[in-house]
């Protein structure tokens, strides 16, 4: 039977043969004899035998990835993997020689068949596999096997991205174009490159390789392997032809300087997919406030099928952080690529044990190296990460002992389960989180479901806390309990929570205050708030003061907020802008110092998705929650996190700060630097992304050096001999005082001011000495 199958290679595109780092392509060989088939050309061969066995080799015909079998499965019957293969020499339609590999399953497997098509050019296999069955297949679910022959290096997990501009207007973003699973034998490569694949699937046998459904009917897994001595996504814009693709990398890890005045080395790679030709590349540097810092413009020849590297040289911000985009342009064709660069000194953090600032989840994406990704949380500050065991995602609680990072653990449970699998699961997972030194456990995660209804507390209690408490008495252990992180602050849960005994039962309620697009600081009217998808329930501070009222009747609990967040998917009205994010996680924080909060975790540390790291995904609003981006250097957020982090440390909350303007707001800490006053105004309002056009969900972002408040406020307070301001992300300024006076520049952005003079006034209330305010607005 000839195969219904186009020389579409990788996500559709026409793949340009013999392309990857030769530029001519050279003449395809075909072999069969005794049951064994091959196929070669320039620098690759392959050889298929019966049995199923296919083995891509090196230009020295030295084997270097083997793999017999295809794996299927079916929501019914289960899994399946092939038993054997018959290999054959055959053509694709357009007359290029194939390997064809009909392969065996098993009589469970039911009326199954899957169909094998290998082909090469230079350096290039590609492999596609046919699969036809019944439609409880599951197409996700398909699978092929490989093992790599004598690596040098562990194999590699890279997701291969592409900047794009979006047509609703708005802010760019990545998108990913593909999946690459790399290899290293000394100075050669190899990759296998698909349009998605799970690393969380893959292993030193199996590589994920999704399958699509054909219009004449089955579903197709496609994959292609290169050799090659370039990154992978230069091998993947020359080896699908692709006139023009752009990469990034800095010279330190996470973009991230120590001081001002380094230099930091931005390296641009252009691959060139198409014929020879010159092109320009442009480096233009913004910084935080939208001025242009460096505006360059080089030019250059690229061979066809070749790379160009050019490294840019930029200057550290003194503080704060800049942005960076290359924009490579050839006739018609161009591409561009963005990424942030920032400064972010050492800090001596003294709270110790005492520190608020937490991360909620393990740090599972440990690039460049886990002592890397360990280094940077101790210069933001982060002193507690929420879940860490032997045996789990992520580090081991070792590794945090060595850094003194405190560690609790979150394991789930179902409600579900009978008494006797509770009472075993609470066995189990107690003495998993008594190993792991875990101070607390928290007790599940958002087990509330339907919110605000109440109605899952007390199989909460049945089926999970109690029984782990009651293993706690029994086994006398010291861990401290907490109830699963509810999502949402959700008071029916809560009440029939404690009506039914469960707050005697914790040392320490633990929710996630999921916030839309409110300002932190808002508290929606009444306490009848929408759960839906774009409802008032999901706010930060109202929820906050519903939990603190409660206490106030039933008694104090210490309140762990385990996943706080300030998501950043982009042209979403529902989500922050990356300049809201920074002033959101600074006001988020400041907040809950204040209101006495033992411990925020932030949600999370990096853009992704456990399973599919660095996969750029827009759309996936899970996968944008991160202070760091996906390509590893810092958000804004990062900043934010570490400037609380600094002012917090050792700060002792004194008292609200009120104003004759009921619009302007204070929070009044002392600290061993003196009083700091955190100050904002809401006369722009309590709602983010109204302006401009929406529609359903897409709001067109503005760039994250665009002032998002149009209405400016002028403070005028008493002041001591020098006054300091930093904004969200830590950028300090001096400010002019005179007469023993200041005036202050206030708007929704909170602002962070040591110099002030906070004092209690003759009504009993705290306010800033001396103070006047005049208000403007920008047309």
């Amino acid at each position: 039977m000839t195969p219904q199958l186009s020389r579409r290679g990788f996500l559709g595109m026409t793949l340009a043969a013999g392309v990857v780092l030769i530029a001519e392509p050279t003449p395809v060989t075909a072999y069969a004899a005794a049951g064994d088939v091959s196929l070669a050309a320039g620098g690759i061969s392959l050889l298929a035998s019966v049995g199923g066995r296919l083995a891509i080799r090196d230009a020295a015909g030295v084997t270097r990835s083997a793999g017999s079998k295809f794996q299927i499965k079916d929501q019914v019957t289960g899994i399946h993997l092939s038993t054997g293969g018959t290999p054959t020499l055959a053509q694709l339609p357009d007359g290029t020689p194939a390997i064809r590999m009909d392969y065996v399953f098993g009589a469970a497997t039911g009326p199954v068949t899957v169909v094998g098509w290998f082909s090469v050019a230079t350096n290039h296999a590609q492999l596609e596999w046919h699969v036809t069955g019944p439609d409880t297949l599951v197409p996700d679910g398909f699978l092929f096997s490989r093992a790599i022959q004598a690596p040098t290096a562990p194999d590699d997990y890279i997701a291969i991205t592409e900047w794009v501009r979006d047509s609703g207007g708005g802010i760019p973003y990545e998108d990913t174009v593909g999946v690459a699973h790399t290899s290293t034998w000394g100075s050669l490569h190899g990759m296998f490159l698909l349009d998605r694949s799970r690393q969380a699937w893959t292993n030193a046998t199996w590589v994920h390789a999704p399958g699509v459904p054909e219009s004449a009917g089955g579903w197709t897994s496609r994959a292609d392997f290169f050799f090659t001595e370039t990154r992978p996504s230069a091998t993947a814009t020359i080896g699908r032809g692709r006139e023009l693709g752009l990469e990034l990398t800095g010279n330190r890890p996470f973009n991230l300087f120590d001081v001002a005045g380094e230099l930091m080395e931005l390296t641009a790679l252009v691959a060139n997919g198409g014929a020879a030709r010159s092109a320009e590349l442009q480096l233009t540097v913004r910084d935080f406030d939208g001025n242009v810092v460096t505006d360059t413009t080089v030019t250059g020849d690229i061979s066809a099928a070749s790379i160009w590297q050019y490294a840019f040289t930029v200057p550290a911000p003194a503080t704060g952080i800049v942005f960076a985009e290359v924009t490579v342009r050839s006739g018609d064709d161009s591409a561009f690529a963005r990424t942030n660069l920032a400064t972010l000194a050492a800090f001596d953090y003294q709270a110790g044990s005492g520190s608020m600032f937490g991360i909620a989840n393990y740090p599972w994406l440990q690039r460049p190296s886990a002592d890397a990704v360990l280094d940077l949380w101790e210069r933001a500050g982060i002193s507690l990460v929420r879940i860490a065991y032997d045996g789990g995602p992520g580090l081991p609680p070792a590794a945090f002992d060595a850094r003194s990072i405190r560690h609790n653990i979150e394991l789930q449970p179902s409600l579900e389960a009978t008494d006797a699998d509770a009472a075993t699961w609470a066995a189990d997972k107690l003495s998993v989180a008594v190993a792991a030194g875990a101070g607390y456990f928290e007790v599940g995660n958002e087990l509330n479901r339907p919110f605000n209804t109440g109605t899952a507390a007390q199989a909460y209690l049945d089926k999970a806390l109690r029984p782990v408490f009651d293993r706690r008495a029994a086994t006398g252990a010291a861990i401290k309990l907490m109830n699963n992180g509810l999502a949402g602050m959700d008071k029916p849960w809560v009440q029939n929570f404690i009506a039914a005994g469960g707050w005697d039962l914790i040392d320490a309620f633990a929710y996630h205050p999921g916030r839309g697009n409110f300002t932190p600081d808002y508290i929606p009217p009444g306490d009848d708030w929408s759960t839906g998808a774009d409802g008032t329930y999901w706010n930060f501070y109202g929820g906050l003061k519903q939990l603190k009222a409660l206490m106030a009747q039933y008694g104090a609990k210490e309140i762990w907020l385990t996943e706080a967040y300030a998501p950043t998917k982009p042209n979403s009205w529902w989500h922050d802008t990356y300049r809201h994010a920074a002033e959101n996680v600074l006001l988020t924080l400041a907040l809950a110092k204040a209101e006495g909060v033992t411990c925020v975790c932030w949600y999370q540390f990096h853009d992704s998705v456990l399973g599919m790291p660095q996969v750029a995904d827009p759309d996936n609003v899970e996968y944008h929650y991160g202070l760091m981006n996906r390509d590893l250097s810092p958000k804004p957020s990062l900043l934010a996190y570490a400037t609380a982090a600094r002012v917090l440390d050792q700060a002792t909350f004194r008292n609200w700060l009120t104003f004759a303007d009921p619009l302007t707001f204070g929070l009044w800490f002392d600290t061993p630097s003196g009083p700091v006053a955190v100050l904002w105004n809401r006369a722009d309002g309590y709602l983010l992304n109204t302006t401009g056009r929406r529609t359903d969900w897409h709001f067109p972002a503005p760039e994250v050096w665009a002032d998002p408040w149009p209405t400016k406020v002028s403070l005028t307070v008493a002041a001591r001999d020098s006054v300091t301001e930093l904004n969200a992300i830590g950028q300090s300024r001096q400010l002019p005082v005179a007469d023993g006076q200041v005036t202050v520049t206030l708007d929704g952005a909170p602002r962070i001011y040591y110099g002030l003079v906070p004092r209690p006034d003759s009504f009993g209330r705290h306010t800033l000495a001396g103070s006047r305010i005049v208000r403007t607005r920008r047309r």
